[in-house]
């Protein structure tokens, strides 16, 4: 099972320590943000193995739509509250960190599950610098590398209709809308199988703390971001 070394469970709930969430971050997503350095100040859990983890539970439906609310320290024990059509993670305080809604038919079959999830954290985890610098250069501003601060908002999956054998992701259109210091990023996508479109995809993330575009401080970002992955 793909998440089996990636998660902690138990009669209480599921959890994810630093280095299993580091883990997941950098050997199956190539995410190499150091929010998500085993030792980061500022560690969260990756949005994407919050969602790896409720597809694995429960399966794929014809529509999905991914919300999140609130980053997840090391840890911190969480439940799946279950309400028709919606799920929620919650931790013991009933914080809630992430929403799910789900509708129409389900696939629950892992062998079809689990390379989607992996090539769909995959594909999220080389926003950056592929997809996000090239947006930045465009509205010529940028993430502050003092500061740098990347959120995942939210994600949906709709199917014409369910896969029964692997899924193939191909990112269709990105766009970036910038409101002072703040801007909104959205990733379009197609989702194949065998060559046959059977669905599409989005991801939207916040770009906080927004300065104007400078060449050489980004590619000085573009480079300590591939030279952590290179060492990792």
């Amino acid at each position: 099972m793909l998440l089996e070394q990636y998660v902690n469970q138990n009669a209480e709930g599921f959890s994810f320590s630093r280095k299993q969430a580091s883990e997941f971050a950098k050997q199956v997503a190539t995410d190499f943000n150091p929010i998500h350095d085993e030792d980061a100040k500022r560690f969260c859990v990756p949005g994407d193995l919050l969602f790896a983890y409720l597809l694995t539970r429960y399966g794929i439906t014809e529509q999905l739509s991914c919300q999140f609310s609130g980053m997840v320290a090391a840890d911190v024990l969480l439940q799946c509250k279950e309400q028709p059509n919606l799920i929620t993670i919650c931790d013991s305080q009933d914080k809630t960190y992430l929403s799910l809604q789900h509708s129409g038919a389900s696939q629950h079959d892992l062998s079809v599950i689990e390379p989607l999830i992996r090539d769909y954290v995959k594909f999220s985890g080389q926003n950056f610098p592929h997809i996000l610098q090239p947006l930045m250069q465009q509205h010529q501003v940028m993430i502050n590398p003092q500061r740098p601060l990347v959120i995942y908002e939210s994600m949906a999956l709709s199917f014409f209709r369910l896969p029964q054998y692997k899924v193939e992701l191909r990112l269709t259109a990105s766009s970036l809308s910038v409101e002072g210091k703040r801007g909104n990023a959205l990733l379009e996508f197609a989702l194949s199988e065998q060559g046959e479109q059977i669905g599409k995809g989005e991801k939207r993330m916040i770009l906080s703390n927004l300065m104007p575009y400078d060449e050489s401080q980004m590619q000085q970002m573009v480079a300590e971001y591939n030279s952590r992955k290179v060492a990792a």
